[in-house]
Formats: structure tokens, sequence, C-alpha cells
């Protein structure tokens, strides 16, 4: 992106103004790469949705809260346990305002996913490549499943 090869715009979402928040992944930035890798992520995101349309979460980054989903915890049968562990981020994201919660990570998605129906947030939770795809005009008919009725549409 950075060097203009894969060619990502915000465009689709300039009129739109949907809003997104993005959740920093535990392994990749919490417990491994930092921040440095933090600010990568918010780079790819503002290309994507419009730097207009990103709300970062409080706190972020490095010090972000994990969601819950991680470390085995989404398989571990105790969907009570991982969902009240999961309040602080639901919480977290609500505050933010913003109609969609950006997951890079698969574990977060189907945490986050989850909390903003268990604790009905209202929320969409949209992986990252979606977005990507859906700001490079490639996004499939059949790859939407994750977005709301005010993106459906968008670039078919």
């Amino acid at each position: 992106m950075r060097e203009g090869k894969l060619k990502v715009n915000s465009d689709w979402n300039k009129d739109l103004k949907v809003k997104f928040t993005v959740q920093d992944p535990c392994q990749l930035i919490r417990k491994t790469f930092g921040d440095p890798v933090a600010e990568d992520l918010r780079y790819v995101v503002k290309k994507v949705v419009g730097e207009e349309n990103f709300i970062d979460m409080t706190p972020n980054r490095s010090n972000n809260y994990c969601c819950g989903g991680g470390g085995g915890f989404l398989q571990s049968g105790r969907p009570e346990a991982r969902r009240e562990y999961g309040r602080l981020k639901s919480d977290q994201i609500i505050k933010t305002g913003a109609g969609y919660a950006i997951t890079p990570c698969h574990n977060c998605h189907a945490q986050i996913h989850d909390l903003s129906e268990h604790y009905e947030g209202g929320w969409h939770t949209v992986h990252l490549w979606t977005l990507i795809c859906l700001s490079l005009g490639i996004l499939g008919e059949n790859e939407r499943e994750y977005l709301g009725p005010d993106l459906k549409e968008v670039g078919l």
C-alpha cells in the first residue's frame, strides 16, 4: 500500500461515512511486535475506510484490552466465562460509537462477533481482509456475510 502496488482507496465510504474501530490482537501486538505493528494496522484501516471514518478505542495499541477469545478460550466450552471476560471489550467498542469492529485475527473476530450478539452491542464484526477487498472493488457477493445492510451492496 505504501509503495502503491496495492491500490486500495476509501472512496466507497466518502458519502456513506460508516464508522469503524479496530481490535489490536493480543498475539500480534500486545505480546509480540507492539506499537509499530499497531501503527501499521491503523495505516491500513485508514486507507481502506477513510481516516475521518476511523474511531480508535481507548486504551489502544499495546495497551488495548484483550477480547477474551484467544489462547483456546473460544474452544474451552465455557461461553459464560468467556463472555463475562469480554464484557470490558464490549463496553469499549460501544463507547467508540462505531458501527463496525475490524478484526485482523480470527479468534478476535469470533469472540467480538459473539459479544455483539450476546450483549446486543449493535456493531458488526468484519475481517480486515473483507474491507481491503471492498476497497479494491473485488469483494464477491458471497463474501459479505458479516457486512450490515449499509454495506452489503457496496461495489456490486
